[in-house]
């Protein structure tokens, strides 16, 4: 009986072991995470089966590595940070404006209304996303599947970008310096209960709550007194495998076929949104003391995992991206619904009031 639930879920791990080491062996950027995803979704659109991955492996996943860059903040990292906290904010704010401009002036040529179009152009959460433009009675599900073309874009080409033409470290700059604040004892592990609780406990509640609790509550276990222990590498590795798995048993060929031609417009749409974000990142750069890399990174329309991890791996600086992400993460999901509530129920209103309309 036992191997009726073991089976199941031993596939798609093995799947995404197999990625993971194919694309680490080919050097490519995130292999862990880019080659587990593209193997399960591959896998899965092929053999034509659901696969099944708890959501427990997934959390698990996101927990380690919000302990582990987590472990990145520390007390300088705050004072750095607070500087740059307005003109990140005003080019946040820029790059939204981009976002809803883009979503409306697309509308004129495809058939899709504007409150979804413009949904599925905003760079945050995809099921937060979705819910937001529900409550304005866009089509939900034309959203997911736009919004999961955005996914798929940011992934394969931001970190291949960084990788290639600005990747001059590989992480272990910082890595390093964990190693020597962190101390290896093995009872110290035991501090892990409590940010692995927080992230449980904020998994519904926030944007993203599952790894920001992780993350920020051992941020601020690692500002403290406290000693923490490190999160050895072959563990989060991975963690790198079960989020890109779960990531990948996501996408299905189904949905995107039901995109049909819009599809190559949301693409499109999405590649221009990270190159504004780019364009903005330099100027972030040009006008702080930021490097290049953490800039970019900290104002690119990606996942809040995704673009920590390639700090980490081109050596910018995670801490900040990580800061920077939540920050961007925090005004869409709670300005941005709102906002846009506001500002079509306002147009509707006055499309309503004008004469022959």
């Amino acid at each position: 009986m036992l191997h009726k639930y073991i089976i199941p879920i031993a596939e798609p791990i093995l799947v995404a072991f197999l990625g993971g080491y194919l694309f680490f062996s080919l050097n490519t950027p995130l292999p862990w995470v880019l080659g587990s995803l593209t193997f399960v979704m591959l896998w899965q659109g092929i053999t034509k089966r659901k696969l099944v991955i708890p959501n427990a492996v997934r959390d698990g996943g996101f927990i380690i590595l919000g302990i582990y860059f987590g472990l990145y903040f520390t007390k300088e990292t705050f004072h750095t940070v607070i500087p740059y906290l307005i003109p990140y904010i005003i080019v946040t704010c820029i790059l939204i404006v981009a976002c809803v401009v883009l979503g409306t002036l697309v509308t004129r040529w495809i058939n899709i209304d504007k409150i979804t179009s413009v949904f599925s152009c905003i760079p945050g959460g995809l099921s937060e996303m979705a819910m937001a433009s529900e409550s304005l009675h866009a089509k939900a599900s034309l959203v997911v599947i736009f919004q999961t073309i955005r996914l798929i874009t940011v992934l394969f080409t931001i970190p291949p970008f960084m990788t290639y033409f600005l990747g001059g470290g590989s992480g272990g700059g910082f890595q390093k310096t964990a190693a020597v604040i962190v101390p290896e004892i093995g009872w110290n592990y035991l501090w892990f209960v409590i940010p692995v609780v927080a992230s449980i406990l904020l998994r519904d509640k926030i944007p993203a709550g599952i790894i920001i609790g992780a993350l920020g509550v051992t941020a601020i276990l690692n500002v403290s007194p406290i000693e923490l222990a490190s999160i050895p590498s072959p563990m989060m590795n991975v963690a790198q495998v079960a989020v890109g798995a779960s990531l990948g048993k996501n996408i299905l060929f189904r949905d995107l076929k039901i995109g049909g031609k819009y599809t190559a417009v949301y693409f499109g749409l999405s590649v221009t949104i990270i190159i504004i974000s780019f364009g903005l990142g330099t100027l972030l750069a040009k006008f702080t003391s930021l490097d290049y890399a953490t800039a970019l990174l900290g104002i690119s329309p990606g996942g809040f995992f995704e673009m920590v991890l390639t700090a980490y791996n081109v050596g910018g600086d995670p801490a900040i991206v990580s800061a920077f992400q939540l920050v961007r993460i925090l005004l869409i999901v709670l300005l941005v619904p709102i906002t846009l509530k506001w500002w079509f129920s306002r147009k509707q209103v006055i499309t309503e009031n004008i004469p022959g309309t």
